[in-house]
């Protein structure tokens, strides 16, 4: 298979006695030193003469990343057609809506992870109607954190309450965590939000007690909830890596990226992920903002990553994994080329820390 004009190898679609099912071959002679080209684009270099149809991989290539490359902007992007669509979902009086009719168990501290356990297996009972589960989403965080450690996590399960997909949530604290419910309660006051229920395990009687009546109470709600037809501008969907090979970038990230387009057309989101599987691409996604202002958030991410890295002592490029490269995958250019494909043509209108 040939996936662009300009690529001077080919994917192997089938295994053959000298070329593994996904890895590329040569579509002519390639010289040492000559660029590897897949994609359209540059995923490394020959460390040694290539003949024409001979099998290409980490034996015969090296990475061409440079970790003190230069970056540059000149917009790229395709602004997708305008659509109208819509997609059955349950319906939130604030926010988004939710493809899910879920119920979230949330400990404010890893202290009480097996507490909220405890209720979520002891619920299982609850789930009727269009209940598509009720979690316990523990963690080992929310106490001995200063400063900005203490803050994230509090916004990041704070965050996960927020989500349209959780019809209702009950936060789990001990009450003498850094994380505790009065900090909770503040930073989503804002929001309005009836559907949030809260208790510390010191300030009642019998902590499972109390928690089952509040989720009981919960179900008995959220199992009558129904799916209704609503606009998918509403929908945001976030964009994640499976199992990399040498089709992720021929078929499944290739179709998600088609989705996104039609959700981004019809005024919906999504959300690429992952920035270390970004450094092989990220000039073709720098071309992607909107402006010069998302242009300079996202390049200040990628440099931050970076030198994250490099003050750890690692390789900023240790990329692709063993699997990778058993799968055909060879250099981090050719991860990353697959794996942006899941963001479309679309263009990059914000850039969102961590």
């Amino acid at each position: 298979m040939i996936i662009h004009k300009k690529d001077n190898v080919g994917v192997c679609l089938d295994r053959t006695e000298t070329i593994p099912a996904g890895h590329k071959y040569a579509l002519r002679p390639i010289g040492k030193d000559a660029y590897i080209i897949k994609y359209g684009e540059v995923i490394g270099r020959a460390t040694q003469d290539i003949a024409e149809g001979e099998w290409v991989h980490t034996h015969n290539v090296r990475s061409h990343l440079d970790e003190n490359v230069e970056y540059s902007y000149s917009f790229h992007a395709k602004i997708p057609a305008a659509e109208k669509h819509t997609f059955r979902s349950y319906k939130r009086k604030h926010g988004r809506a939710g493809i899910r009719n879920e119920i979230y168990i949330i400990p404010t501290v890893g202290c009480v992870n097996n507490v909220c356990m405890r209720l979520a297996k002891d619920a299982q009972k609850y789930i009727e109607g269009s209940i598509d589960g009720i979690f316990a989403l523990t963690h080992q965080f929310g106490c001995s954190q200063l400063g900005e450690d203490n803050e994230n996590i509090k916004k990041l399960l704070c965050a996960i309450a927020l989500n349209p997909n959780a019809s209702y949530v009950l936060f789990v604290g001990l009450g003498c965590e850094n994380n505790g419910l009065d900090g909770i309660r503040e930073y989503l006051a804002p929001y309005g939000r009836e559907n949030i229920a809260y208790f510390n395990c010191q300030e009642v009687e019998d902590e499972h007690t109390y928690g089952m009546e509040i989720l009981r109470i919960f179900s008995e709600k959220a199992r009558t909830l129904c799916r209704e037809e609503v606009d998918l501008s509403e929908l945001c969907i976030g964009l994640k890596c499976g199992g990399s090979d040498g089709y992720s970038g021929l078929t499944a990230n290739l179709l998600v990226g088609r989705i996104s387009d039609k959700i981004i057309g019809a005024g919906g989101s999504a959300i690429l992920t992952e920035v270390p599987e970004m450094f092989g691409a990220k000039q073709i996604l720098m071309n992607k903002c909107k402006n010069a202002e998302i242009y300079e958030k996202y390049k200040q991410m990628i440099v931050d990553f970076k030198n994250h890295y490099i003050r750890q002592g690692f390789p900023v490029y240790e990329n692709p994994s063993p699997g990778n490269k058993e799968g055909g995958i060879t250099t981090l250019e050719e991860k990353s080329l697959g794996c942006i494909e899941k963001a479309g043509t679309s263009e990059i209108v914000d850039v969102l820390d961590y």
